[in-house]
């Protein structure tokens, strides 16, 4: 079970990280958008919440992995244990995946285009930092076992284990 203090940490990073590049920046962002995706709202509005939805259960399904193992999805207190059960068994950057899903079902909501962008540019961002740091720092930190992890487990798309 989770302390107190790693949940604490855990909802205030959220609150502000992730709550802002998948909450107050796609929201800036659409009030600015004057193009609109030709999509119905109807359509819109169903998918967009959908994806919304699934991002944000993902994302509070992923912190309290971590939170099971004392850390919290801050890069500066992460578990010390490797964490592979629960969605971390189909996709090794789940945490990622629902920001990303969090941001696509805004970019829909809000049938904006600079929010899809938005979406765009996080995921390279995303992408980038996995490549260049945290693959490498896990395989420092982890050795053998998180190598048998990456063999097994996809880095993006999930798929069954």
């Amino acid at each position: 079970m989770a302390s107190p203090r790693v949940l604490l940490k855990t909802a205030a990073f959220s609150v502000v990280v992730p709550g802002t590049v998948a909450g107050l920046i796609p929201k800036l962002l659409a009030r600015r958008d004057q193009l609109a995706f030709p999509i119905s709202a109807g359509v819109a509005r169903a998918t967009g919440i959908g994806s919304l939805l699934a991002g944000v259960l993902l994302y509070l399904h992923t912190a309290w992995r971590f939170s099971e193992h004392e850390g919290t999805p801050s890069p500066t207190d992460e578990p010390e244990e490797l964490v592979t059960s629960g969605v971390y068994s189909y996709v090794r950057n789940p945490m990622y995946v629902a920001v990303l899903l969090c941001l696509g079902g805004q970019a829909l909501l809000y049938r904006s285009v600079l929010v899809a962008w938005w979406a765009a540019g996080c995921w390279l961002g995303f992408h980038n930092r996995v490549l260049e740091y945290e693959e490498p720092h896990l395989a420092a930190k982890h050795g053998e076992v998180y190598e048998r992890y990456r063999e097994r487990v996809p880095r993006w798309v999930p798929r069954r284990p």
